[in-house]
């Protein structure tokens, strides 16, 4: 058992510093970004060209120096990401001491947290890892994943979250909103997976999220519909 407990962590509002500007802090930093982190700071003497960029168009600050003590000082999370072990180990030390949580490039066993591969469609949040042991199965691992889920996805979810927010603000009975709920998500992941499979079904998911619901409705037995004030 490698003692890892996967978890989803809201970036918004929270200081983080990655130490190190090449290209492994830059694929941190891009997940990062992409996750919704507005306050990222970099610590390198040299940053890659991409990073450069960021930082001109606002997106998170550098300060090109060495490491410092200091910089580990009200990080939530750190990422130890120089390329130099020992600049990492002294990362992870002082992280540790200051209390945040620690991301080592090269010391997994010693930091807090890894930082898994990833796929995104949206409001759909894959990862994968395999605690080190290799990157290259994780690697293979995504792609397929990244195959399965495609792009078609990131509607599928964001209907389902305006169709839950329908459902739970309406007055039908609780057994019934789950077996909407469940009926919904199957119906969706069907009409992700491609066009001809959401036609072959039956029932298509069309219309406006109202009529989606009625439909959804009707088929646990629920007759007579929610009467549709405007919005959907």
């Amino acid at each position: 058992m490698n003692g890892y407990y996967p978890v989803v962590l809201q970036l918004r509002g929270q200081k983080i510093v990655v130490i190190g500007g090449g290209g492994v802090a830059e694929r941190k930093v891009i997940g990062l970004l992409e996750a919704g982190a507005d306050d990222v700071r970099i610590v390198s003497p040299e940053v890659t060209e991409r990073l450069a960029g960021l930082a001109e168009e606002g997106k998170l600050r550098i300060e090109l120096r060495g490491y410092k003590e200091s910089d580990a000082s009200g990080a939530w999370l750190l990422f130890a990401a120089s390329g130099n072990r020992e600049v990492n180990a002294a990362v992870v030390a002082d992280g540790k001491r200051c209390g945040a949580l620690v991301n080592a490039a090269d010391l997994h066993d010693e930091g807090d947290f890894l930082a898994p591969s990833v796929i995104r469609r949206g409001d759909l949040l894959l990862s994968v890892t395999t605690a080190g042991a290799s990157p290259s199965l994780a690697a293979a691992i995504k792609k397929e994943l990244e195959a399965q889920y495609g792009e078609s996805y990131i509607e599928a979810v964001d209907r389902l979250r305006r169709l839950r927010t329908l459902v739970m603000n309406s007055e039908i009975d609780r057994v019934a909103k789950q077996a909407i709920l469940k009926l919904a998500a199957l119906e969706a992941a069907e009409a992700a997976k491609s066009d001809a499979s959401a036609a072959d079904s039956g029932e298509k998911v069309e219309g406006s999220d109202h009529e989606w619901l009625n439909s959804l409705l009707r088929r646990i037995g629920i007759t007579g519909g929610l009467h549709n004030e405007g919005n959907s």
